[in-house]
This record gives C-alpha cells, structure tokens and sequence, in this order.
C-alpha cells in the first residue's frame, strides 16, 4: 500500500488526495497505530465528497518508518509534527486525533497556535480530556501484558494481532506510545482559541462522558460533543456518522461559526 506523498515529509501521508479541497484534514493515529488506520476514514471521505484533503500522520517505529527510533514523550512528539506541518498550511488546515490522536493533536494545536498558524478546528474523538488525571501503568507490563491491553481494546490491525512475530516487532513502538499518552501531564499556559468537536463512544471503557465532556476547558472557542454506539473504537463500525459530523463541523468552522 503506498501513499502519494508529493511533498517531502517525514510525518505525512497521503492515499487519496484532494488537491481542490478547501480544507485540509490532518489525522493522527491512536497509541500503537500507524498512519494505515485512516485509509479507510481517507477512502471514504472520498467517496463521500467530503470537501477535504485527508493525510494521515506516520509515527516513527512503525511501517516505513520502522527503524526509526519511537518517541515516549507526548510534548516532543508534538514538537516535531509541528515542525513538519508547515507546508501543509497552504490551505485551512484542521486536526482529527483518535485516542492518543486526540491529546497530539491538542499539543500540535498549541504548538501552531503560538506560531500564529491557528487550525481551523479539532477533532478531539476518544480521548479524556489533557487535564484529566492519568494513572494507567499498561506501559510498565512485560510483553504479553502490553499485547493483552492491544487485544482488549481490539484498535491494532487484526491481521497484526494474529502475527505474533509481526506483533513483538513493533512493540517498542507501542510501548513508547503508550509510556508517552501515561505519563503526560497538562503543562499550564495559553489554551487554543480553535474550537473542538468532541467525539466518543458511549460504552467506551477508556473515556468516560464526563471526562471527554472536560475539554470544554481546554479551548477559549466552542467546544460541543457528539456521543455515538460503540466502545473505545466506535469510529470503525460508525464511520459513516463520523464523516456526517466531521463534514457539518468543517462548513461551520470555514463560515466562522462555534459550536
């Protein structure tokens, strides 16, 4: 599976590109996923005309960036995506993070906003919100631990999950992802002014409505949140849904409105 990557990235990639899109749709993938877990969220945005240009984020330590060294520390990943996002702004550009995605995309929006370059929005989907206490300790376990917590939360590509050689060659990563998104603690200064679209799962046994909800306070724009069926990874089976909502949220936020 290649992706078309006409610019030179080392974070982006593309597999269907809109180059008459109005907006530009950057996703960043959950704790031990690669940039693959928006193909299908790219292909049907496509298909479904959404007016957006959707690339995906690669982390190091995994596919085409396997030999490269993973990152643990959500603030210095956020750095570097920042760093790199820079051509991508030839266009309104908006962020949609699943899971760890989310809390990225949160510091990435802080990053870029302090440059001046202010995202048109965030898509905050699954994820409790940065202020929220963290104590999960999934990083500190052996092995078969940490590949125990992947199966419970069924996010990693089944066809990885099956491949136990496959599975232990990326565990660095996963453990860097999951050490970064566990030990990551609010830092206090200026909040985005972009508002945020929260998005969760109503049986989601990670992210609790209230907690999801908290991201209020972390935006000084609006902030709304749509609940829809399913677990931690609701978005697989509601796909559909999601684009609605990521399609209406992004003509609100092109004509300057809040939720």
């Amino acid at each position: 599976m290649t992706a078309l990557n006409e610019r030179t990235s080392r974070w982006i990639r593309r597999f269907h590109a809109a180059d008459d899109a109005a907006v530009r749709l950057v996703c960043l993938p959950h704790a031990g996923g690669s940039a693959t877990a928006y193909f299908a969220f790219s292909r049907t945005a496509a298909e479904a005309g959404l007016d957006a240009d959707v690339v995906a984020v690669q982390y190091p330590g995994r596919q085409d960036r396997l030999g490269e060294r993973c990152f643990d520390d959500v603030e210095a990943m956020a750095d570097a995506i920042a760093d790199d996002l820079g051509p991508w702004f030839d266009r309104p550009v908006a962020l949609f993070g699943h899971s760890m995605g989310a809390l990225l995309g949160y510091e990435v929006a802080r990053r870029l906003e302090a440059r001046g370059a202010r995202p048109l929005g965030l898509f905050a989907s699954a994820c409790q919100a940065p202020s929220a206490q963290r104590i999960e300790y999934v990083h500190q376990r052996d092995d078969d631990g940490l590949i125990a917590a992947l199966k419970e939360l069924s996010g990693t590509d089944s066809a990885v999950l099956g491949d136990d050689e496959l599975l232990r060659m990326v565990l660095p990563a996963v453990r860097g992802d999951y050490t970064a998104v566990e030990t990551y603690r609010h830092r206090p200064g200026p909040e985005p002014s972009c508002p945020i679209q929260v998005l969760v799962g109503d049986a989601d046994p990670v992210t609790g409505l209230g907690r999801a909800d908290a991201w209020r306070s972390h935006t000084t724009g609006g902030c709304a949140l749509e609940v829809f069926p399913g677990g931690h990874f609701y978005l697989n089976d509601r796909l559909d849904d999601v684009l609605a909502v990521v399609a209406a949220r992004l003509r609100d936020w092109g004509a300057g409105a809040t939720p």
